[in-house]
């Protein structure tokens, strides 16, 4: 069964992904080894649970920082960046 994929561009490089994934998963398969740095030692983090309970995935999604990307679909274009300042709160 061939599924459609679509392109999103993960710290600017295009990568093929399905429609149903998550922005962690597409950052994932990127092969990024973190999606952010700890605010409060500076060590990379990387997304765990992947079912938005650990808040490890924080990214900025499409310019707006401190998305949980487990819980973000993908879309065509999307833009995903490593976010490596301290949460934004809205």
């Amino acid at each position: 069964m061939s599924q459609e994929l679509i392109t999103v561009y993960v710290e600017g490089t295009p990568v093929s992904v399905s429609p149903h994934d998550s922005a962690a998963a597409a950052a994932l398969k990127a092969g990024l080894a973190h999606t952010r740095l700890s605010p409060v030692s500076g060590e990379p983090r990387a997304p765990y649970c992947m079912m938005g309970v650990c808040f490890e995935c924080l990214m900025v999604i499409d310019g707006v920082p401190s998305r949980q990307a487990c819980m973000v679909r993908v879309h065509a274009g999307m833009r995903i960046e490593r976010q490596n300042e301290a949460k934004v709160w809205a």
